[in-house]
């Protein structure tokens, strides 16, 4: 039975780990990485119903601990955490397991960063929101280049409106400063968040 909540990087699970155990010693064994606790959840049950041996951590020292005891086949990695870059994760799993399958996932998508992801060893690159579905193809996927653009992808004017919302939410809702940032007019800015999200 899948357990609501994934199991977190612990000293309890620590030492069910050491000696190069249980989950990850498992066929298709998937860590993920991310802060976002809710989506983590909803993540690890979609990924274990789909048949992967889930261990899910927070943060970046928790994703190399996992990693320093066994690193798994498989990983998806946000890359902005509360204590760091999900690069240094992918780095770290590289080192370890080059053959494994690394997804990088994060709200902050650009080619450089894209570049340097898979130069690490990522085999590709998502951007938020990513669901369970475009996640399983791309790990399961033997060509990045080839992989299956998703049925239902974003609208160009949703991605826009999620990009705008980020950065007003990491301006702790401030108009004047998201609309800076974004090189937008104030009241334009003000129009768009008073709209509903597009599709």
């Amino acid at each position: 039975m899948i357990n609501d909540h994934p199991r977190f990087v612990n000293a309890e699970s620590e030492a069910a780990l050491e000696g190069g155990a249980v989950a990850l010693a498992a066929t298709r064994s998937l860590l993920i990485v991310d802060d976002d606790k809710p989506f983590l959840a909803r993540l690890t049950r979609s990924m274990e119903a789909r048949g992967f041996s889930v261990t899910a951590a927070q943060s970046v020292a928790e994703g190399i601990a996992v990693i320093g005891m066994g690193a798994p086949e498989f990983a998806v990695i946000d890359m902005r955490l509360a204590d760091g870059n999900g690069l240094d994760v992918i780095s770290e799993l590289n080192a370890k397991r080059p053959d494994a399958r690394a997804v990088i996932l994060t709200g902050y998508g650009n080619i450089v960063t894209a570049v340097t992801a898979v130069k690490l060893g990522a085999f590709d690159y998502l951007a938020k929101p990513a669901d369970a579905d475009e996640i399983f193809h791309a790990l399961m996927a033997t060509d990045p280049d080839r992989i299956d653009p998703p049925e239902n992808p974003m609208s160009a004017d949703r991605v826009r409106w999620e990009h705008i919302q980020r950065v007003y939410e990491h301006c702790g809702r401030n108009v004047s400063e998201t609309a800076r940032r974004l090189n937008m007019h104030r009241r334009t800015l003000q129009r768009i968040l008073a709209k509903r999200a597009p599709r």
